[in-house]
């Protein structure tokens, strides 16, 4: 089975480490990956800031380098929501306004091809126990994307469960946000902090080495939080821990 990975612009920039785990891991399955060269932002911080037209040229990007391939993989639940919820959403306006052209049929057609990471082990390889060592105590947060608009449910947590050595501790409060929200924390500071206070005194109520999330994104900030208030666990990406083997463990 060959994949693309749609890497997002989070994890280029920030967190090549994640991408990296991405596709050690799904070589180890079997999964041969690709890395379209033309992938770029999805255009989710323009659409959810009102620039809505101003994210037209990324859906087309975004569609037009991943043509042709069955599956899309991305470690994000974030960007994989904005492509299944809103792309032909756009496209459909776009027409509608007189541009666009096939926009919305470009769109149509990436959608049912996007999957999550958590979703592709699961639901397409149909495995939970990807042959991972990780011999810590975790606890996971699912974010709002992976939580409410793709419906990850407990796939990460059975993905998690079956890691030899791990030991997974409940967070408290789990289903509520972490305050990031993309633009949301820029656009409202002092609640995004507060909100992720919260979060991270849940987290460390559970006594766990390491707060788990399967999006960058919601964990730069609680990173930060972590950072800011000396917490003793750290933030790590979920496709971190199940690329890491007792031969190969993460460093």
């Amino acid at each position: 089975m060959r994949v693309a990975l749609f890497v997002t612009c989070v994890n280029d920039a920030l967190y090549p480490r994640t991408g990296i785990a991405v596709v050690r891991l799904l070589e180890r399955l079997g999964v041969s990956v690709d890395f379209p060269a033309a992938q770029s932002c999805c255009g989710q911080p323009q659409y959810n800031t009102g620039y809505r037209r101003e994210a037209e040229p990324l859906v087309r990007r975004t569609a037009e380098a991943f043509a042709g391939y069955a599956y899309v993989v991305t470690p994000s639940g974030s960007c994989a929501a904005m492509i299944r919820a809103h792309y032909p959403r756009i496209g459909r306006a776009a027409e509608a306004e007189g541009r666009g052209g096939a926009l919305a049929e470009l769109a149509e057609g990436l959608v049912p091809r996007v999957y999550e990471l958590t979703e592709f082990l699961v639901d397409v390889l149909g495995v939970t126990d990807v042959g991972a060592y990780f011999p810590h105590t975790v606890t996971y947060h699912p974010s709002c994307h992976g939580l409410r608009a793709l419906g990850l449910g407990d796939r990460p947590a059975r993905l998690l469960a079956a890691v030899r050595g791990l030991e997974l501790r409940e967070l408290p409060g789990a289903e509520e946000c972490c305050g990031f929200g993309g633009t949301f924390a820029v656009k409202n500071p002092d609640v995004s902090a507060a909100m992720g206070t919260d979060k991270i005194g849940n987290a460390v109520a559970t006594g766990a080495e390491v707060l788990c999330g399967a999006d960058n994104s919601c964990l730069a900030h609680l990173d930060g939080v972590l950072r800011r208030e000396g917490a003793p666990l750290r933030a790590l990406h979920l496709a971190e821990i199940l690329a890491s083997t007792e031969e190969e463990p993460l460093r």
